[in-house]
């Protein structure tokens, strides 16, 4: 058991949290959306950090309002709000990973034909796989939504015996059907951000020892060693931030009731970190955040 001291502080820090990506949110949105509406073009990157502040605004607004609005109203009347906050996290989750497939395409030095072609054609596409990205996600939420109306379902079954065959039937299809879909939903855009990485990470790697090699100078090679930092942390944090609300969601390694504001504050803080990481590897993000500090 959790101490109520550590709740309340938790919640406290929960709230903080929450705020400082909604702010965080809605400068990225703003600086780029007037900055677009300056130079009448977005290139493809802040096409996908403009998706990205939209998803954290909106995802951090569904979950404010799910978890704090439990306490005056029983959860199954807040189901909508949570399927919101899961079509939010898996929009977050694939945006990350097409921002990381971004990079890898346009960094990595391979000379393979389909990153060749991949390399011709992104900059292209990448309006219509971020409406991809919109549409996976809204398939992802599809689980929670039959698993939602099998529990209202079951409510209303209360007077049949607790073996009976149609309650097991239920029981069976939640079980073997929505859990493991709620799980591809989440586990598929980070496979792809994982395997972007990786390819990235493989692709400087033999370029720095090519450098090295060459006795290229040293700023040159101080540059591509902090390349490989920034992608290290960038790693770091958004797998912390996949463990971590896969954790959550599982909730079988401790006790959910009483350690779920401790994992709240732990999820949004990898959120925060990751984000400010996101925005200031923007120039025009960074630019705009001096002028304010």
């Amino acid at each position: 058991m959790v101490p109520i001291q550590v709740s309340i502080f938790c919640v406290v820090m929960y709230v903080l949290e929450s705020l400082l990506i909604i702010v965080q949110s809605s400068v990225t949105v703003a600086v780029l959306f007037r900055d677009w509406m300056h130079l009448q073009r977005l290139s493809p990157v802040e096409m996908i950090l403009i998706s990205l502040g939209l998803s954290h605004f909106c995802q951090q607004w569904a979950s404010m309002l799910y978890n704090l609005g439990t306490y005056s109203r029983p959860v199954q009347s807040l189901w909508r709000i949570s399927v919101v906050w899961q079509f939010m996290n898996t929009w977050t989750f694939w945006l990350t990973s097409l921002l990381s497939v971004f990079y890898c395409v346009k960094v990595s030095s391979f000379t393979y034909p389909v990153f060749l072609w991949l390399r011709w054609k992104f900059l292209k596409l990448v309006p219509w796989l971020i409406l991809g990205t919109l549409i996976a996600s809204s398939l992802s939420v599809i689980p929670s939504i039959v698993k939602n109306h099998i529990h209202m379902k079951l409510n209303t079954l209360d007077h049949l015996p607790r073996n009976s065959s149609l309650i097991l039937r239920l029981k069976m299809f939640d079980g073997y059907f929505t859990g493991p879909l709620k799980m591809v939903g989440f586990g598929a855009p980070f496979f792809v951000f994982l395997v972007s990485i990786i390819l990235l990470t493989v692709s400087l790697v033999q370029h720095w020892e090519q450098m090295k090699q060459y006795n290229t100078s040293s700023s040159s090679l101080k540059a591509q060693s902090t390349v490989l930092r920034t992608l290290a942390t960038f790693f770091i944090f958004f797998t912390s931030y996949f463990v971590t609300v896969v954790i959550s969601f599982i909730g079988t390694i401790f006790d959910k009731k009483s350690w779920f504001w401790v994992s709240e504050v732990v999820i949004y803080g990898f959120v925060c970190i990751h984000f400010t990481s996101l925005m200031m590897s923007n120039p025009t993000l960074r630019k705009a955040l001096k002028l304010q500090f």
